[in-house]
């Protein structure tokens, strides 16, 4: 499962003709007819623009945006992932911008610089922010909330950054020394086309680990974090002392045939076809293995991402030429199963209902029991699959188990590390 950003809007990377140190910092503004508080940030980084944008009632991760073109005074923006659009014209004085935000309606969304006195924006977390090499030109930001005690170190889900941990975090700095990284493409990470694989990111996580000279940490991953945790899980476990999967647990961290997974076995059945086509490899073997095995599990991966698709309502999104992170992440899943490091994982089972059927009681329930037959057999799969794993399962819990269910999820990780091997 895909991490669902819980946003009401998205907005944009600003760019212009106006000064470098004009634009840097926040510009905030209320989104017209839902009274939503948008904050985007802007910084500069290796002569580019980056920026993120906070809806600051609803937390206080940032989404990074992209997609920018800038004609005269005219500011046009295009978010193809989320089929969402910005124009807006900066004022003469750049002290603010006039605009309107569309995704599906189109609504007012005007821009004003914040100030230390006005800003909506403020990081009330205690942590400390660098930025740790990891690749040639690649560089991640890590978070430290502070602490002592054995290292624990969170990763972000799927377009998030380690910022979303900003309330949790700290509640385990009374015990444990805990920081959070960014990883590659998101927030202001550095974001290269290359490297997306699911044991590069891995990789990225272990570079990090040893530039902090961290011994054997705790590892605590969301959504899909899931497959760098099982990455390092299966290939190093002897760097980390254990595993924390916060509905994190999918197909991407732990491959089940019988279960299966549709992006998973989609790169092997595309990595036979190109051997097919290109005729190398034992053709005969590559034939009969997609005929007999990859295709017939394929069609059974797609029916069941088609009921779930069709029980929660997804909508459909344009295609887009442009380079994306999210997608690179996705398209870079691998299969794991033999993960060797003490874990802990939780399950929302069922998760609690997207909006789009939450107040339909037909589809609602559909939705309940698509989630409970297939996260079901994913849950077990998972726990039957990784000897000694303690996997619990939160009925109606959100996708952001940690948000949803914050003591409970406290609790059962400071028993699991309790119980870890010193």
């Amino acid at each position: 499962m895909s991490s669902k950003l819980r946003l009401g809007a998205l907005a944009f990377v600003l760019a212009s003709a106006l000064p470098a140190q004009d634009l840097t910092g926040d510009w905030q503004g209320k989104l017209n007819g839902s009274g939503l508080r948008l904050v985007v940030r802007l910084r500069q980084s290796a002569g580019a623009w980056k920026a993120l944008l906070y809806s600051v009632d609803q937390g206080n991760d940032g989404v990074r945006a992209d997609s920018v073109t800038f004609d005269g005074s005219v500011l046009k923006v295009e978010l193809d992932s989320f089929n969402a659009r910005y124009e807006g014209t900066i004022s003469s004085d750049g002290g603010s911008i006039k605009g309107s935000w569309s995704q599906g309606a189109k609504l007012p969304l005007d821009l004003t610089r914040a100030t230390e006195a006005t800003a909506w924006l403020r990081d009330a977390a205690q942590h400390t922010s660098q930025f740790v090499t990891v690749d040639n030109n690649v560089s991640l930001e890590v978070l430290d909330w502070g602490g002592s005690g054995r290292p624990v170190v969170f990763l972000a889900g799927l377009g998030n950054t380690a910022h979303v941990f900003d309330e949790f975090a700290p509640k385990l700095t009374s015990s444990y020394h805990v920081y959070g990284i960014t990883r590659r493409g998101f927030g202001f990470s550095s974001s290269p086309e290359t490297g997306y694989s699911a044991d590069r990111l891995g990789d990225d996580v272990l570079a990090v680990i040893d530039f902090l000279k961290l011994q054997r940490p705790v590892l605590i991953g969301h959504s899909i974090a899931g497959e760098e945790l099982s990455s390092i899980g299966s290939r190093h476990p002897e760097r980390v002392a254990g595993l924390v999967y916060l509905d994190a647990g999918y197909g991407y961290a732990f491959y089940d045939a019988a279960t299966g997974d549709a992006r998973v076995d989609s790169v092997d059945v595309r990595k036979k076809l190109e051997q097919v086509v290109s005729m190398t490899g034992n053709q005969k073997k590559l034939i009969k293995d997609l005929i007999e095995t990859d295709l017939p599990r394929l069609q059974k991966d797609l029916k069941a991402w088609q009921k779930e698709v069709e029980a929660n309502d997804w909508p459909s999104q344009p295609a887009s030429k442009a380079f994306s992170p999210s997608k690179a992440v996705l398209l870079g899943e691998q299969e794991y199963t033999n993960i060797k490091a003490p874990v802990l994982a939780f399950y929302a089972l069922p998760h609690k209902p997207l909006p789009a059927v939450a107040n339909n009681p037909e589809k609602r329930a559909a939705a309940e029991a698509h989630d409970m037959e297939f996260t079901g057999a994913q849950a077990k799969a998972f726990e039957t699959g990784i000897p000694g794993s303690r996997v619990l399962r939160l009925p109606h819990a959100d996708h952001y188990v940690f948000k949803s269910n914050p003591d409970e999820v406290l609790s059962e990780i400071n028993k699991f590390i309790a119980n870890l091997p010193k």
